[in-house]
């Protein structure tokens, strides 16, 4: 992903130099300046759905969560219009394949319904994330901390092996809230970090049969 963002400025930066990820190994983000980022794709608690007491224990649980790391998370939510097309395109095709002409009738019209209904209406999908960092210490002695010795897979692995702990943890926790949490591969940490910078890339329009 090479990108440049024009400004006033005489020469404009290339976005590597903007963004501080050294790279993606592993499903792990490894920052320019040292750290390490897990990112955790999570469930949803319909919270308004669940009685008085049932609200109470997750707001309790939560709060016991909170309480119980001793490192910061952050809790990132992602809201984009969802793309129906897709969906219509399939409808389209049934409707094609159809040899019983009522069947056909329904579905064209079930498609028109969506269709219209999508385009007064924005159709937002939410994705939930927990982004849990870990950042090798920095000590004064020689072969402790960023500077230990060893290969760079080695110090990787042993940093990883850190992070994973945190990442247990988080899931844990969470999952006394009724919240399931997986953590992202490399290839969807890619796609979601470029989703982040490339918005309209998704709104693309696809081909569809007519």
């Amino acid at each position: 992903m090479i990108a440049t963002f024009a400004g006033a400025a005489k020469s404009a930066k290339p976005t590597q130099d903007i963004v501080p990820i050294k790279e993606v190994r592993d499903g792990i983000v490894v920052l320019k300046d040292g750290g390490y980022r897990a990112i955790l794709i999570t469930s949803a608690v319909n919270f308004a759905l669940k009685s008085a007491d049932e609200q109470q224990g997750i707001v309790m649980q939560f709060q016991s969560f909170l309480n119980s790391i001793n490192f910061p998370v952050q809790i990132f939510v992602q809201s984009r219009r969802l793309d129906i097309r897709p969906y219509v395109a399939t409808l389209e095709a049934r409707e094609r394949e159809q040899t019983n002409d009522l069947m056909k009738i329904q579905i064209r019209e079930y498609a028109n319904f969506i269709r219209r209904f999508t385009e007064r209406n924005s159709i937002m999908s939410k994705s939930f994330f927990v982004v849990v960092p870990y950042l090798p210490a920095v000590t004064g002695v020689p072969g402790i901390g960023r500077g230990a010795a060893g290969t760079e897979a080695e110090r990787f692995e042993e940093h990883r092996t850190q992070l994973e702990q945190r990442v247990g943890v988080v899931q844990s926790g969470l999952s006394r809230c009724g919240v399931r949490a997986a953590q992202l591969g490399t290839e969807e940490v890619i796609e979601l970090f470029y989703r982040l910078f490339n918005p309209g890339d998704v709104e693309q329009p696809i081909a569809t049969a007519r």
